[in-house]
């Protein structure tokens, strides 16, 4: 055997070595963290007065930016997505430039707070009498799923002109059906692959990049470890410990031009 292939060798035998410690030591070190220690990631669509443009090498408008990890998607390209819950809130939010830069409130589906708004002329917000204007938002928690198959969570928030996309997405995932022993059923929704992409929209008060969504399939059977890492996520939500940590935007989505 040549020195080259023993060297080979023991390298590869001290990987397998070391790989056995860290699954038998796995998480350590995670133990006195809760939900309050960490962040969901938020995927957003970038504009072209998003911060990150100027901020971020290599950041476009049309672009989806993850608020976390700092990576990067082409959104002409897209990414593939697991949506595994789905919440509709409305945000109350200071006026632009005070406040602390979250949500003075955040009010559930079912609340009043919408019949206690009223307009501005010229301007589509609903404000309360405080001076604190409220949005309707929907949130669509996710897996994002890389190339190679890897999950990871994070959370698109969609309000305003894309409130469409959001009823047209909850409208697809209801539509899925498949077939089982006793007849057509609808899957958990975080069975299903969607492509996000990005296109061009605009109105007369301007120009924005808006959201696509494309249903691809029933998660393939190689991709099992998606699945239960999208249901143990849909669990987590569902028993409220995931708490989406709402930021003031820092653009105007209906005014941002290519």
């Amino acid at each position: 055997m040549a020195k080259s292939d023993v060297a080979v060798k023991v390298a590869s035998t001290t990987a397998l070595a070391l790989v056995s410690s860290l699954e038998q030591d796995a998480g350590a070190g995670l133990e006195h963290m809760d939900k309050e220690d960490f962040a969901l990631p938020f995927l957003r669509l970038l504009a072209s007065n998003s911060p990150e443009v100027s901020d971020v090498e290599g950041a476009r408008p049309g672009m989806f930016y993850n608020s976390v990890t700092g990576q990067l998607h082409d959104g002409k390209e897209g990414i593939t997505v697991v949506p595994v819950a789905y919440q509709r809130v409305y945000v109350e939010w200071a006026p632009r430039g005070s406040g602390t830069g979250g949500p003075a409130s955040i009010h559930s589906a079912t609340s009043d707070i919408l019949s206690r708004t009223h307009r501005v002329p010229g301007d589509n917000k609903d404000y309360l009498d405080n001076g604190n204007y409220v949005e309707n938002t929907a949130n669509h928690y996710i897996m994002i799923v890389d190339k190679d198959g890897t999950p990871a969570p994070a959370l698109i928030t969609m309000k305003s002109t894309q409130l469409k996309k959001s009823r047209k997405w909850n409208s697809m995932m209801m539509a899925v059906k498949l077939q089982g022993k006793n007849g057509l059923f609808t899957p958990p929704i975080y069975s299903q692959l969607y492509r996000l992409t990005s296109m061009k929209e605009s109105n007369d008060k301007g120009s924005w990049f808006g959201w696509e969504i494309e249903r691809i399939g029933t998660i393939p059977d190689e991709w099992g470890h998606v699945y239960s890492a999208a249901k143990q996520f849909a669990e987590s939500v569902n028993k409220g410990e995931v708490q989406a940590k709402h930021e003031a935007d820092k653009v105007t989505a209906e005014h941002s031009h290519f």
